[in-house]
This record gives structure tokens, C-alpha cells and sequence, in this order.
């Protein structure tokens, strides 16, 4: 393993001026991998150079992926202070007082004694059963409703105040909804957590997130070749297998998903692709650092957009929604 400098890996400036890496490492492991294998990717990800760690409490790892925060901290491997450590409240401790407690739990799970930043995962609490059908629906789901979302980010600015939690942000948020945030926040989110891939673009958000100050962050940033079976649809598209962005990839000798990356990166993202193959995990990082993609490249790229949205979020439906894209306004 050919160790990375860390101190050479590009990172985006927030609002409030602090620094988050442009590339993390991704810990949903759908239900393919182990806590421990996942765990492992961590510990191998962090030796190599990477400081980001992209976390959740519904990913149900938190606990494995602290065992090995606290040895590599412990060991002098990496500092505290070096690392950047995400984790999100999920939509079952939206209540009052449970986002904190949430928020506490990740903490203790992940042996640390503050994140760099806390995501709201989804602006609503509808919950569904680890592992259901897609075609599940929990008859207590609701639609946004902007009173109760700005209680959740009332604990969320709260726990910035307690020094628990250095920055705050949002996931699969709309331009809507946003907007309203954006006008009743004390703390104003940093950013916001998306799927953005070369076959979903979302140029209208991702504009309007960076016109407004909040990073847009790109979960699914290769297209989620293996996102649970419960997730695809027969009209998904595979962004690796794009004759564009092959071809990129062909000329400058890297793996199409590296292309993705890449593509994301230099458009003013940070991605946070996942694998627990070393391999992977080191030529993603490799290919971010790497000589850019052309202007023309670029420009082939912006065209490709085929508005496929792989993460439909259809097990969050409330009684009287019509399809999935009622989600997302």
C-alpha cells in the first residue's frame, strides 16, 4: 500500500470556513456486507490517507467502525483533530429531545467525543422496517411539514451549542423545502447530502445549493451498482457502462467509476463513494488527486444526464401519495 499524504487531498471550503476533504469514505453496506468488513474498509481507508468518514446511525456499523477510530487514534496512527467523521440522525428520533440523544449515541458508539458534521438524513419521520419490501408502507407517514422539521433542526443547532457537533447539514432535500430552511435557520446548513451521479445530475439543486453557500455532498457518485435489490426499478441506468464516460476512462487508463469521481469532484462537489475492496478504495482516492478531466470532457459529460434517480424512496410514501416522486415536491 503506497500511503497518500492527506494534507494533499483537495478540499471545499464551507460557509462558516471550515474544511471538509473532497472525497470520504462511504459506510452503507445495504445488505451485502458485514459491520466488520465495513469496519475494515475503514481501518484500511484511514491508513492509506483518507480523513473523511461518511456515517449513519440506521447503517447499524457505528459501533465496529469506533472500535477502529479508537485504535487508529489510540495508536497515533491518525489524530483526532485530522479526521472528518459524518453521521446522521435517522427518521425514527425526530421527536423532541431524540435527535440529541441520537446524536449522543452515535458519539458513544463511534468512541469520539464530537463530529465534524450531523446530517439530517431524511426531512421527514417516516420510518420502514430494516430490510422491507420495496413496496412496504408505514401507515404513519406523513409528507414535509415545515413546523416539525425546523423542531428536528432546533436540537440540531442546539447540539452545536453543546460543542457535541461542529457543523450541521441536511440530506435529500428539494429547492422548496430548502428555501424555507434557509429562512428560519439560527445556524444555516453547510451542506446538503444528495444523489448526484453523471446520469443524475440535478443541475437546477446543485445550483441552487452552491448559490446559496450549502456544499452540495454526492452519495451514489458512480450510480449504486449495488444498492439493495428493493431499490432498482427496470428503468435505472448503469452510469460505469456510459459510452462517454468509458471512453474517458480508456484514455486516461482509470476504471469508468473513478471517471464519476472525478467528474463530481471538478464539478464543486465532494463525493463519498463505498467499497470495501482496497484496491478501490485506493484508486478512488488516487484518481481525485489525479491530472483533471478536460473542459470538452466535461462539456461530453454535462450531456449524458438521463434524470435517473436511483434512491426513489419509495418505503417513505404516506397513505393518499401517488408515486415516489411526491418526495421530492
Amino acid at each position: 500500500m503506497d500511503r497518500i499524504d492527506f494534507k494533499k487531498v483537495p478540499v471545499k471550503t464551507l460557509s462558516n470556513g471550515a474544511e471538509i476533504p473532497v472525497i470520504g469514505l462511504g459506510t452503507f453496506g445495504s445488505d451485502n456486507y458485514s459491520n466488520d468488513q465495513i469496519a475494515q474498509a475503514v481501518k484500511f481507508a484511514i491508513e492509506l490517507g483518507y480523513r473523511h468518514i461518511d456515517c449513519a446511525s440506521v447503517y447499524g456499523n457505528e459501533k465496529e467502525i469506533g472500535v477502529v477510530l479508537s485504535e487508529l487514534i489510540n495508536s497515533g496512527t491518525v489524530k483526532r483533530e485530522e479526521l472528518w467523521i459524518t453521521s446522521k440522525v435517522w427518521n425514527d428520533m425526530h421527536g423532541d429531545g431524540e435527535v440529541i440523544a441520537s446524536c449522543k449515541k452515535s458519539l458513544n458508539d463511534l468512541q469520539l467525543d464530537y463530529l465534524d458534521l450531523y446530517l439530517v438524513h431524511w426531512p421527514f419521520p417516516n420510518y420502514h422496517a430494516p430490510g422491507c419490501d420495496g413496496d412496504a408502507r408505514n401507515p404513519d407517514s406523513k409528507p414535509y411539514i415545515h413546523e416539525e422539521y425546523m423542531a428536528v433542526w432546533r436540537q440540531m443547532e442546539k447540539l452545536v451549542e453543546m460543542g457535541l457537533v461542529k457543523n450541521i447539514g441536511t440530506s435529500n432535500m428539494t429547492i422548496p423545502k430548502m428555501k424555507q430552511v434557509l429562512s428560519d435557520a439560527s445556524i444555516k446548513p453547510v451542506v446538503n447530502e444528495m444523489e448526484l451521479h453523471p446520469h443524475f445530475q440535478q443541475p437546477e439543486l446543485f445550483n441552487f445549493m452552491v448559490e446559496n453557500g450549502v456544499v452540495p455532498i454526492g452519495y451514489s457518485p458512480i450510480g449504486s451498482p449495488k444498492r439493495p435489490e428493493r431499490d432498482r426499478t427496470p428503468e435505472d441506468t448503469v452510469d460505469i457502462e456510459d459510452p462517454v464516460i468509458v471512453k474517458i476512462a480508456e484514455r486516461l487508463g482509470i476504471h469508468p467509476a473513478v471517471v464519476c469521481l472525478k467528474w463530481g469532484v471538478q464539478r464543486g462537489e465532494v463525493v463519498i463513494p463505498f467499497s470495501v475492496t482496497p484496491s478501490k478504495i485506493q484508486s478512488n482516492i488516487e484518481g481525485v488527486m489525479g491530472g483533471p478531466i478536460t473542459d470538452e470532457e466535461m462539456e461530453a459529460i454535462s450531456k449524458i444526464d438521463k434524470k435517473s434517480r436511483l434512491i426513489k424512496g419509495q418505503v417513505f410514501l404516506w397513505p393518499g401519495a401517488k408515486s415516489w416522486e411526491d418526495l421530492w415536491d
